[in-house]
């Protein structure tokens, strides 16, 4: 096994190239961008690929023995796929729709799974020039747009109100109907593996995801949220698990900060009074 501290700044350059390769297409007319459709129908453009290669070349030279699951790249089919047991996982532009639209909610995500779960995660915001990173069991740490870094944790919930983030697919009364019961709360909008992010530094309690994500969304912010205290878990109360079957599909899941007082509160799940 690599020494995961020693990829550090090697990671969070290679990283943050693929950002600035990102931002160099964003600044372009939304009407010059080129927007092609996968299979999924999920939409794809030249940042997507731009990224993706400067993430497979850079990680290809500082782990030519691990193999890489990239959204952008080759998926393997799971007889290969199911004899891994460390491999890299990346969205190289999670939230490719609000890069489209101009939004700016988009990041940039690196992961190594080893035996089913993230040991590494990285999660890169273009727009803001911050990166997130944690490795098992040394904490989770924000860089800001100067370099500075700082340890993040998630915060206390305080049961007088609760930061609910979603995505943009989600419905008000859905969210009252499975949260209510927590009392008042704010629900914001957010796409992307940044929510993971703002529940790790405290700035938001929950992040619902009743719907479909694949497991290159999630892998890399649970594990920064995981190192600064907080889980994503599924609706049966366990934590997200990486290449364990051949869908790449993961389950729905509740991420949460404080889990010693919301996971009582949310689980089992529905919630029953």
């Amino acid at each position: 096994m690599i020494n995961l501290s020693e990829l550090k700044p090697s990671l969070i350059a290679l990283a943050e190239n693929a950002a600035n390769a990102i931002l160099t297409i964003y600044e372009q007319s939304k009407e010059l961008l080129k927007v092609h459709t996968k299979p999924d129908r999920s939409p794809l453009t030249q940042a997507d690929l731009l990224a993706n290669s400067i993430l497979l070349e850079g990680l290809k030279k500082l782990t030519p023995d691990y193999p890489i699951l990239s959204e952008e790249g080759v998926h393997p089919p799971w007889k290969e796929r199911k004899t891994w047991t460390t491999y890299w996982l990346l969205d190289p532009l999670d939230g490719t729709r609000p890069f489209i639209s101009h939004a700016g909610e988009f990041t940039v995500n690196i992961a190594l799974i080893v035996n089913h779960a993230p040991v590494l995660g990285l999660v890169y915001v273009p727009i803001t020039h911050e990166c997130y990173f944690a490795e098992a069991k040394t904490g989770a740490y924000k860089i800001d747009a100067s370099g500075n870094q700082k340890n993040i944790h998630v915060r206390s919930w305080q049961t007088q109100h609760t930061h609910i983030l979603t995505s943009h697919g989600a419905r008000p009364e859905r969210i009252q109907h499975h949260f209510g019961h927590l009392g008042n709360y704010t629900m914001q909008k957010l796409s992307s593996s940044w929510k993971f992010c703002l529940l790790a530094e405290g700035k938001a309690d929950i992040s619902p995801r009743l719907g479909n994500t694949s497991e290159w969304d999630t892998a890399a912010g649970q594990c920064i949220l995981e190192q600064a205290g907080g889980v994503i878990l599924d609706l049966k109360g366990e934590p997200l698990r990486y290449n364990t079957k051949a869908s790449l599909l993961n389950p729905h899941f509740i991420a949460l900060g404080d889990v010693g007082r919301l996971k009582e509160k949310c689980f089992p799940f529905p919630h029953k009074g």
